[in-house]
């Protein structure tokens, strides 16, 4: 099957967008939320675009967060952001399971460390009762301990929130739109958005790759959400990057942490935490830096002292432990203690600003409510339709890997040969990746979808190889 998607490989020139009639809608971004809202409107019979900067989907913001499905439980209550957490993390969750991107319940502490942490903490369970979530309970500094049993000295209680989950932050978006695609939405990546000319039939973008015309416009730029914002002549928000760094410490760590370990959180996040990882490491992270760089992602000697000055506290043995790498995301911060979604209906025009951290949880209600939303501005969506069904590749460390599966080695012996050893991933997994709906164009793009690459040696052993296997999939 072919399916619209427009990319390109390195060296090859920008092909022009196709003409026609307008789009009835275009997406900006293909993060988590432009992807989520690409798939909805794949139900539904309009001409959708989904452009993108980027020559990958989820190569921004969405490919560097904690990956944690949240519960919404600390959300401001009444807020929208509380609203489509608590919806999204449901409908993630059934999504997950359906389609086999990896998820782990471990549940989260919000460990106190001082008497006024302590303090804080009823005021956060009642936070969570008014926002619908009941689980969650109080637990003394022995039942910490019982827990936790690597946790620091010091500990004086907690909140426990058994349903907090980690999940693939790479997966989701790539299920997302590869549903999308098999539907009819047009992938257009390497499409950077300029100029914008609204007009009351349709817009015109000038991108990259050439004009696009389309009747409605969503904005899910992310990082980048003000500018476009502001071409249509709003002062709505003011994106402020907010940096986090993060750490990734080598599997044998898995073992030194069972929960989400989290501080009591702050006016800025929600601070500097331990997770484990549907991968099999273990995070400690973020750092919350304001920057004015949209683009400031290195790590900075100053960010991994801070994290490892704030790690032996909470977890001393992790300092023990191999770092397999370490990486840097930025946030999509307003200032503002909720989501920054509006519709503007005289101008066919939805902003979808403020994502934050929650974006990944939240990213399937905010796609219907983003669709509700459009529908009330006036464009006809037709009756919907079920999307085919789709399996994602099992990239998470508990499920059973395919150089583990017998069966599937006698079938295909490429499953039995390991190109990335540090990650156990297969010259199958290589080759379906690349033979995909949207496959990878570059090696970061390859990881994303497999895994390789992203172990101990950090492509040491394998990058060579991977990247001959880029640039000859990129030729055939």
């Amino acid at each position: 099957m072919t399916h619209p998607v427009t990319v390109t490989t390195a060296g090859d020139p920008l092909p022009e967008l196709p003409g026609g009639a307008p789009y009835d809608v275009t997406v900006i971004g293909a993060g988590v939320v432009g992807t989520a809202i690409a798939r909805a409107l794949a139900h539904h019979p309009v001409r959708t675009a989904l452009v993108e900067a980027s020559d990958d989907i989820g190569d921004g913001t969405s490919k560097a967060n904690t990956a944690i499905l949240h519960t919404g439980f600390d959300a401001v209550p009444g807020s929208l952001e509380a609203r489509l957490v608590r919806e999204g993390q449901r409908k993630l969750a059934a999504y997950a399971a359906g389609t086999g991107i990896p998820v782990e319940r471990v549940g989260a502490l919000l460990v106190a460390w001082d008497a006024g942490q302590l303090a804080a903490l009823p005021a956060l369970l009642a936070k969570a009762e008014a926002n619908g979530y009941h689980a969650a309970r109080l637990l003394d500094a022995d039942e910490v301990a019982e827990r936790e049993p690597h946790l620091g000295p010091g500990a004086l209680g907690a909140l426990e929130v058994p349903d907090e989950s980690v999940i693939c932050p790479w997966t989701t978006p790539l299920a997302f739109a590869t549903q999308a695609v098999r539907a009819g939405v047009h992938l257009h990546l390497d499409c950077r958005v300029g100029r914008i000319e609204p007009g009351p039939d349709h817009h015109t973008l000038t991108t990259g790759r050439g004009p696009l015309r389309t009747r409605y416009l969503i904005n899910a730029a992310g990082l980048h959400a003000d500018e476009i914002d502001r071409q249509f002549g709003h002062d709505h928000f003011t994106v402020t990057p907010r940096r986090g760094q993060l750490i990734v410490f080598d599997k044998p760590a898995r073992d030194l942490v069972r929960h989400i370990l989290l501080p009591v959180p702050t006016a800025v996040g929600k601070g500097v935490l331990v997770a484990p990882t549907v991968f099999g490491n273990v995070l400690l992270g973020p750092t919350a830096e304001e920057l004015d760089d949209k683009t400031a992602t290195e790590s900075t000697q100053e960010g991994i002292a801070l994290l490892r000055e704030k790690g032996r506290r909470i977890l001393p043995r992790l300092l023990d432990e191999e770092v397999t790498a370490v990486y840097a995301g930025l946030r999509a911060a307003t200032g503002q203690e909720d989501y920054r979604i509006q519709a503007h209906p005289g101008l066919n025009y939805i902003a979808v600003g403020g994502i934050r951290s929650t974006g990944l949880t939240a990213s399937m209600a905010i796609a219907d409510h983003v669709t509700a939303l459009l529908a009330d501005t006036g464009l006809a969506l037709g009756t919907p339709v079920a999307l085919e069904p789709l399996t994602m590749p099992g990239l998470g460390e508990t499920g059973e890997r395919p150089c583990l599966d017998a069966g599937l080695i006698a079938r295909d012996p490429a499953y039995g040969t390991l190109v990335c050893h540090c990650e156990r991933v297969t010259e199958g997994e290589i080759r379906d990746a690349l033979r995909s709906t949207l496959p990878p164009r570059s090696v970061a793009g390859l990881a994303r979808r497999t895994r390789a690459g992203n172990g101990r040696c950090q492509g040491f052993s394998c990058g060579a190889g991977l990247r001959a296997r880029i640039e000859e999939g990129s030729r055939t």
